[in-house]
């Protein structure tokens, strides 16, 4: 495990890490508290405390306000997040229309984290299991890559402050990788991005994305930051595969 600060992937700075979930995701484990403790131990400098949304969600306003009453440390800067998956290749986000308004204003969260847990097809979310059956049956992968890309396009330009989690995450569920991922889909990513002021992540539990798309973002001058998408405090933090160990 690497010390906090030490060169990374893509050169991101490991002191940070930009996805981080409490309890008020429903699957984590951890509270805003404990997480701002692990953080301050680990030595981070930078946190952004992220919960997973859908649109019926009512619980972002306890969040934030848990957030906000933390007792933060000198030297650490804790910034917010919504987690919500894009549902279809118009850019659909899962998530409270009220809230994504209030993104990377005073009253909201600091950004929207773009997801891709599914496929974001023309007709909605595919399943993984669905989308295999696609491929099975005759689809062309780089349809399936045109769909995601699309959908990231998209979400990107209709959303506020926007970063893109675990980008391509979903490729591996499908029987897929990243090198299905082509020229022409990495230049619209990429100009989509930076049209929007978007922050791309490394991801350290989902390995993604790999040296080949995170060097494209780099010389594009895409912002990337590192994150753990931790789900326990144990792992805030804690940089393995960013790190470049085994």
């Amino acid at each position: 495990m690497t010390d906090a600060g030490t060169a990374a992937r893509g050169g991101v700075d490991l002191r940070g890490d930009h996805h981080v979930h409490s309890t008020f995701s429903d699957d984590a484990h951890s509270t805003p508290a404990e997480n701002l403790a692990a953080a301050t131990r680990r030595g981070l400098t930078r946190i952004r405390m992220v919960e997973h949304v859908r649109v019926a969600a009512t619980h972002v306003p306890d969040f934030l306000a848990a957030v906000a009453a933390l007792d933060v440390p000198d030297g650490l800067t804790v910034r917010t997040g919504i987690e919500a998956k894009i549902l279809d290749t118009a850019g659909t986000v899962d998530a409270p229309a009220d809230v994504l308004a209030a993104v990377g204003t005073r009253a909201g969260p600091g950004r929207v984290l773009l997801a891709d847990h599914q496929l974001p097809a023309p007709d909605g979310p595919w399943s993984p299991s669905a989308t295999r059956e696609r491929l099975a049956a005759g689809l062309d992968p780089a349809d399936v890559v045109g769909h995601l890309v699309t959908a990231y396009v998209n979400a990107l330009a209709a959303s506020g402050p926007a970063q893109l989690a675990h980008p391509f995450s979903v490729l591996p569920k499908v029987g897929l990788d990243e090198s299905h991922v082509d020229d022409d889909h990495l230049t619209a990513l990429v100009a989509a991005l930076l049209a929007a002021d978007g922050v791309v992540e490394i991801n350290e539990k989902w390995r993604c994305p790999g040296d080949r798309v995170v060097a494209e973002l780099r010389a594009a001058g895409v912002p990337l930051v590192a994150s753990t998408d931790a789900h326990h405090a144990g792992d805030v933090g804690a940089y393995r595969w960013l790190a470049g160990e085994p």
